[in-house]
């Protein structure tokens, strides 16, 4: 059976990084909380849970920090979350099977990510996303915004999806901020 390291990066994140925790603690072996300032109780909520937490100086880069978030994980596979993700009890089930049965060989897990929602709580819209990772690959997360790794080695898709359940709204600024910065910076934008 395979391992995971649970690895997050998170900002003020005191209403729903418990949720998110509780509806994950007990499939994982450990959890990397990686703080990129918070002033809320978003620190003592994850240690609660167990969570190793390490402090990340902000500097307008997810994947900088997600990158950081990694270097810490110890198990066979790393998975992510964002601090407003949740697995279902169904799909955490689908989790625990998966550890039993995953091959070795496989280098990334692919998992649906539902992030929108209709009035009745039914996914609306769905894609697939790089979930569980070999740690021995050594990949690493690429772009400041909208951060991603590229597929390679051998991918396995499964059945079995994460919900991405906002409470409230994001800084709708946020990202022009930091293209804008990095600009002033000379940085050269990729088509993506």
């Amino acid at each position: 059976m395979i391992t995971i390291s649970l690895c997050m990066i998170v900002k003020n994140e005191e209403d729903v990084i418990g949720r998110c925790l509780e509806s994950i603690r007990d499939v994982v072996e450990e959890i990397i909380i990686v703080d990129t300032g918070s002033t809320d109780r978003t620190k003592e909520i994850a240690q609660g849970y167990g969570a190793k937490v390490y402090e990340f100086e902000w500097i307008d880069d997810f994947a900088a920090a997600r990158n950081y978030s990694f270097s810490f994980a110890t198990m066979d596979y790393i998975m992510w979350l964002d601090a407003d993700d949740i697995i279902t009890k169904e799909e955490k089930e689908k989790l625990i099977a998966l550890k039993k049965t995953l091959s070795e060989t496989v280098d990334i897990v692919m998992m649906q990510y539902h992030t929108g929602f209709d009035e009745n709580g039914r996914a609306t819209f769905t894609y697939h996303r790089e979930r569980l990772l070999k740690r021995e690959r050594g990949f690493l997360w690429q772009g400041a915004i909208h951060e991603v790794i590229t597929p390679a080695g051998e991918i396995f898709y499964a059945d079995l999806a994460i919900e991405h359940r906002k409470l409230k709204a994001a800084d709708p600024d946020r990202n022009i901020r930091i293209f804008e910065k990095m600009r002033e910076n000379g940085v050269l934008f990729t088509p993506r």
